[in-house]
């Protein structure tokens, strides 16, 4: 059996997508799935099962668009991965504040020149590093007030993603049993 953590991007922004929480645990746990639970409501849940990572992403978005009617990319990454993100992180060490801190999560591997791209453009005081399946942001005036966010990332690498702060990232890890 193995943990994993399912980010679902897009949900319960304002009025839009909107999913309860124990809604969601019910549903993840009908598709069989153990050891359900959710944090907080952008849509994190934290699992165990036998199957595979685009198994389970598959599964649950299949049955979000079944039970609540729209589409909800899910990506999913195990304990381990987590673990490795967690400490891969560039700007730790840096970042004054762990809220300027934001990892975004990514569909799949972006090309090399986007990835140099993206990197390589002047963002003001905010920064980015990108990773494998990862973008690390770095955002010393808050996200709020960034030029960088994960529509940015997004767009300008070429694939789906969802963006999580530092301090639900570790939580979530800690969630894993990391």
């Amino acid at each position: 059996m193995s943990t994993y953590v399912a980010l679902l991007r897009g949900i319960n922004l304002g009025s839009h997508n909107k999913v309860p929480m124990p809604a969601l645990r019910t549903l993840v746990e009908s598709l069989g799935y153990d050891d359900v639970s959710t944090y907080i409501q952008s849509g994190n849940v934290v699992l165990t099962t036998s199957q595979s990572a685009s198994a389970v992403g598959d599964k649950i978005s299949k049955a979000i668009a079944k039970e609540f009617g729209f589409d909800v990319p899910v990506l999913v990454r195990n304990r381990s991965q987590l673990q490795k993100i967690v400490d891969g992180n560039p700007f730790a060490a840096k970042a004054k504040d762990a809220g300027h801190l934001h990892v975004v999560f990514l569909a799949a591997k972006p090309p090399a020149a986007k990835v140099k791209k993206l990197t390589g453009a002047d963002w003001g005081d905010d920064e980015v590093a990108v990773t494998g399946k990862e973008a690390y942001l770095h955002l010393p005036n808050g996200y709020g007030r960034a030029n960088l966010n994960n529509m940015v990332v997004e767009k300008n690498l070429g694939v789906g993603a969802t963006a999580r702060n530092w301090r639900t990232t570790t939580k979530l890890l800690d969630l894993a049993g990391g």
